[in-house]
Order: structure tokens, then sequence, then C-alpha cells
């Protein structure tokens, strides 16, 4: 701990705008890898084989209990359209298409900022390196000459810190950034892929729907 206070307090008043990036990035991390990877994350393929069993089985009530029990952005937009179910096929695509406008945005929201606070996280340790150097040389240029080689090497360790520090904090940023881009079009193509699926099986299956079960789900 001793370390870490001594390599921070070398990088001079640089470190404080990299450090709210910094904590802005861990917190942003925290909440998108429970999000992404425990909120919004299904099982696609046990969800729509279920939903399939379902639908042809009639039943709309248990696959609307299904889509209450696992509550994820896919299974909010396909229970938007099985609540439509007694309606036509247009209303019911409606409906999915509504939910999914509102559940998408949850998926994406907030990631695009780490990949701009990492940015700005590097730019802060180049403007503190700068800063470093122009302290330094201004001190060498007017100090006294037999401390100009320890004002020197301060200045330069200074600059040096407070470019480690933002890198240090940009790379991190930068990779969860590429990690948790990827889940989020993995979920968002899963969501797409499974909604038209169930859709299909709606539109295909009507006559066998069982719209009782809907009112008794409804009512639940």
């Amino acid at each position: 701990m001793d370390s870490m206070a001594h390599f921070y307090t070398e990088g001079g008043p640089g470190m404080y705008p990299i450090t709210i990036c910094l904590i802005f990035i861990i917190a942003i991390i925290i909440e998108r890898v429970f999000f992404l990877y425990f909120k919004a994350s299904t099982q696609k393929d046990a969800f729509v084989q279920a939903m399939r069993k379902y639908i042809l089985a009639g039943n709309v009530g248990k696959a609307l209990a299904l889509c209450s029990q696992t509550p994820t952005p896919l299974s909010s937009i396909i229970k938007a359209g099985l609540v439509k179910v007694n309606k036509s096929d247009a209303e019911v695509q409606a409906a999915m298409d509504e939910a999914s406008l509102r559940e998408m945005p949850r998926i994406e929201r907030r990631t695009a900022f780490l990949a701009m606070l990492a940015n700005v996280a590097m730019l802060a340790g180049l403007l503190g390196t700068i800063y470093g150097l122009i302290t330094c040389f201004a001190a060498v240029a007017t100090g006294d000459p037999s401390e100009k080689a320890t004002m020197l090497a301060k200045g330069i360790s200074e600059a040096m810190h407070c470019t480690a520090f933002g890198l240090f904090t940009a790379i991190p940023g930068l990779v969860f950034f590429g990690i948790l881009q990827g889940k989020t079009q993995h979920l968002q193509d899963d969501i797409n892929e499974a909604s038209v699926s169930v859709l299909n099986l709606i539109v295909t299956n009507r006559d066998k729907l069982d719209l009782s079960t809907l009112g008794a789900a409804r009512e639940e």
C-alpha cells in the first residue's frame, strides 16, 4: 500500500482526472458484467424449445408463466407477443417490436462509455506528462544550478508516473469494452433469432392455441 501511495503522489496533479476515469470505468464494468452475464443472459435454445413445446400443446398460459419465471430481455419480448396472441398477427408482431425497442437499449446501455473513458484516461496521462515536463524544464531553466539534476529527475518521474497510470487505467477499459461489446452483440443476435422463431410458431400454430389458458395466466 505504501508503494502504491508513493506511486500515486509521484504522479502529481495529473493523476486526479485519471483517477476519476478509473472510478467510472470500474463502476461501469461491474454493472455491465452483472447485467449482461447474469440478469440478461438466458439459455436461448432451451428457452425456445420450451416455448415450442407449450405452443404446440396450445398452452399459452404455461408459456407466459415461463416468461414470468425468467425475467430477461428475451422473455419480456416474447411475453409481449404472447399476451396479444388472441389478436391479429400484425398486432402480435407490433407488440414484440415495441418490447424490443424498450429492451434493446437496456442491453447496449453504458458500454460505449468504457471506450470514451479509456481514451480520456490516456489523454489525461499525456496531458500530465506534458505538464510535468514543462514544469521540470521551467524549474531547471530558473533554478539553482546545484539542484538542476534533482529537479529534472523529479519532473521526469512525475511525467512518467502520470503516463503509466493513464495506460494502467485505459488498457483494462478498452479490453472490457471489447468483451462487453461482444457479449452485447451475442445477446442481441440471440434475442432476434429467438423472437422470430417464437413469432413463427405462434403464427403457424394459431389453431392449436387454447386461449382460455391465456385468460387464466392474465388473472394470475
